[in-house]
């Protein structure tokens, strides 16, 4: 089989059974043929790696082809053939993968520590066996930068705002960033952990907290996977009030970034205004469903609330509210010079590191790569709807301020048809108590979330969830090498990636 096309290889593989794609289970020696033949087909991206006590399964997207295609391999003697040296996207995984499973990626790009920073009671802690611990962890060595007059400045993991701690290692010649390298793993949850053995309603709570700006999204992405393995679907009426929830959520988080990337930038007044109408927003959420961030508001099966009386008058006038002063607020940011020296040319991340990233959301759409999951795969209600996905190819700071301008703009629209169109009848159906394996997704406002989720007996053996911010963080290093410090502020809130979501 020399030579032989990667899709080709998982393709021959014997598959076992997965909604609404088979898993195909590979040989080490078939993985090892892999993950050379990866190499060869540009077109075959990785969407995900994650790992089970006895297993590691990938996920990839066709894209000449258009679908999708899990794959998975027995771990031999605690160990599998990394997929890191030809596709740089699985470093992070394989990291993950070895911390939370012990499974050691042979030949992997990095071995270094991710989610375990020494604190933890024992080793590979999702392991069948975890391991105890044997002494104190070696501190952690962050990657060498070599050349003159270079000096080093750590950032975080407690930062001077009220937000998520990361920290960020920067390697600097003069003001000019050289190298920048995150570690994360501070927020840890052992989510995954916690999951298993709880039915997938009982479940449905931690999904929705794996990143709290994006509740609704990793709500329904594990909702429509735990529906998928048990054979259930979601009513019509549930669907499109899910559609609705996502597509609130999208712009209320555009609406406040595009407020902070002007604010750091030091042009606060599109802080402020912007501000005011997130809140406008989060209030017709209340009104209209119960809850200002929508948590826990879908569930597999369905959603636990329905459209509240009034509630689509608020929705209604929170985006007239919003659809007025947009113009204006737009040509401000188009008319002031020194706010565009700012984020024009700013943190490029170009179109061949996207691609190869396969990143998704206003990241990858801001540098040309076309892809949206309401799209394709596709999922109900959206594949009643022609979803426009505004693409740029300049790939700074700008250009992902613009694709969410434009992301409000068409998001504003769906609500109002879909709410027009809201079908009648139930809001939920039970879960069957049942064993299967499927897949879930949504597209979010950071871009494409994916779930997977194995149930035996209506209980939940195995799980993994995948924040868009897996493929988006390796990107933003990337993004602010040859600029300055000063300008890191500016760059990570544009792509404004999860620390939560990542840290599982």
């Amino acid at each position: 089989m020399t030579g032989t096309a990667a899709s080709a290889l998982i393709r021959s593989a014997p598959a076992e059974p997965c909604v609404p794609w088979p898993r195909h289970l590979l040989l080490q020696d078939e993985w090892q043929r892999l993950a050379v033949a990866l190499t060869g087909e540009s077109t075959l991206a990785l969407t995900m790696l994650w790992a089970g006590t006895t297993h590691v399964h990938a996920l990839f997207h066709d894209q000449a082809g258009q679908t999708f295609l899990p794959a998975s391999v027995a771990v031999a003697d605690g160990k599998y053939p990394a997929l890191s040296p030809s596709r740089p996207s699985a470093a992070w995984f394989e990291r993950m993968i070895f911390d939370l499973w012990g499974h050691v990626a042979t030949g992997a790009r990095d071995e270094r520590a991710w989610l375990d920073h020494g604190k933890w009671a024992s080793h590979g802690p999702m392991a069948a066996r975890p391991l105890p611990i044997s002494g104190p962890s070696e501190p952690f060595e962050f990657l060498p930068s070599h050349g003159e007059d270079l000096h080093q400045i750590p950032v975080g993991p407690v930062h001077a705002g009220i937000i998520e701690p990361g920290h960020f290692r920067f390697t600097a010649q003069g003001e000019t960033v050289v190298r920048l390298e995150i570690r994360l793993g501070y927020l840890h949850k052992g989510t995954l952990s916690l999951m298993r053995g709880k039915s997938a309603r009982a479940a449905a709570r931690f999904a929705a907290r794996l990143s709290g700006d994006s509740t609704v999204a990793h709500s329904a992405a594990f909702a429509r996977a735990a529906e998928a393995a048990s054979g259930a679907q979601a009513p019509p009426r549930a669907e499109m009030l899910r559609a609705v929830m996502g597509e609130l959520e999208r712009i209320a988080n555009h609406v406040g970034d595009i407020g902070a990337i002007a604010n750091d930038a030091a042009f606060a007044f599109l802080l402020a205004r912007l501000g005011w109408h997130r809140e406008s927003l989060l209030r017709a959420n209340a009104a209209a469903f119960g809850h200002r961030m929508l948590m826990d508001c879908v569930i597999p099966g369905g959603v636990s609330a329905d459209l509240a009386p009034g509630g689509t008058e608020a929705i209604f006038h929170a985006l007239a509210l919003l659809e007025r002063e947009m113009p204006s607020l737009i040509r401000i940011y188009d008319d002031y010079a020194s706010l565009a020296d700012r984020v024009v040319g700013t943190g490029t991340v170009s179109q061949s590191l996207v691609r190869r990233f396969a990143a998704g959301g206003f990241v990858g759409r801001a540098a040309g790569r076309d892809a949206d999951l309401r799209r394709v795969p596709g999922y109900p209600p959206f594949d009643r709807y022609d979803v426009n996905v505004p693409v740029l190819p300049q790939g700074d700071v700008d250009a992902r301020v613009r694709i969410r301008i434009a992301e409000i703009q068409e998001s504003t629209a769906l609500i109002r048809q879909m709410l027009t169109e809201l079908p009648d009848g139930p809001l939920s159906v039970p879960l069957p108590m049942v064993s299967g394996e499927g897949f879930g997704w949504a597209e979010g406002f950071r871009g494409d979330i994916w779930h997977w989720l194995r149930l035996e007996g209506g209980s939940i053996a195995a799980v993994f969830m995948r924040d868009p911010s897996w493929l988006q963080w390796p990107l933003l290093e990337a993004a602010i090498k040859g600029n300055i410090v000063a300008d890191f502020p500016l760059c990570n809130k544009s792509f404004n990636c999860s620390y939560s979501g990542v840290d599982l």
